[in-house]
């Protein structure tokens, strides 16, 4: 059985998962339109981090960040760090971990919740995925420019 839980990026499996992350995307897209976060990043008090395990073993992770309102509680969310090992793709886990950040944004009200994603066909997956859970395409938001390399998506929840 495949659980979801609150776990601490620098823990060495998961940061090796991050590591591997990371240097796909910059084996993917120019370095300027990289947004990927590393695990220390991935602790700001900001963010909540998920790792998805079976028995033990590391099949996945993602994580959500508030962004900041202007005034009062934080209303929008941005998806990062969705990354499924390779072991492990092809069985549902990155389903399961949208599915639990979704819940977990619904439970603080959030509004809306945004993601970045690329251009190339390598992140085909990725776009077919958040698309299948409802997300559309959106302008930059949260300080993001536009860039052919990149596409944004938003969900009202």
């Amino acid at each position: 059985m495949i659980s979801i839980d609150r776990d601490d990026p620098a823990r060495g499996d998961v940061h090796q998962l991050l590591s591997e992350h990371l240097a796909d995307m910059f084996a993917t897209s120019p370095a300027e339109s990289v947004h990927a976060l590393d695990h220390s990043a991935l602790s700001a008090p900001s963010i909540t981090f998920w790792t998805a395990r079976e028995d033990g073993d590391l099949l996945g992770c993602g994580a959500l960040k508030l962004l900041a309102a202007p005034a009062g509680p934080p209303r929008h969310g941005e998806i990062k760090s969705m990354r499924t090992a390779a072991r492990a793709r092809g069985r549902g886990v990155a389903t399961l971990m949208l599915r639990h950040i979704l819940d977990d944004a619904r439970t603080r009200n959030l509004e809306r919740l945004y993601l970045e994603t690329g251009t190339e066909d390598y992140f085909a997956p990725a776009r077919r995925l958040y698309a299948r859970n409802g997300f559309s395409e959106c302008p930059p938001f949260a300080g993001y420019v536009l860039d052919p390399n990149s596409v944004f998506m938003e969900l009202r929840l």
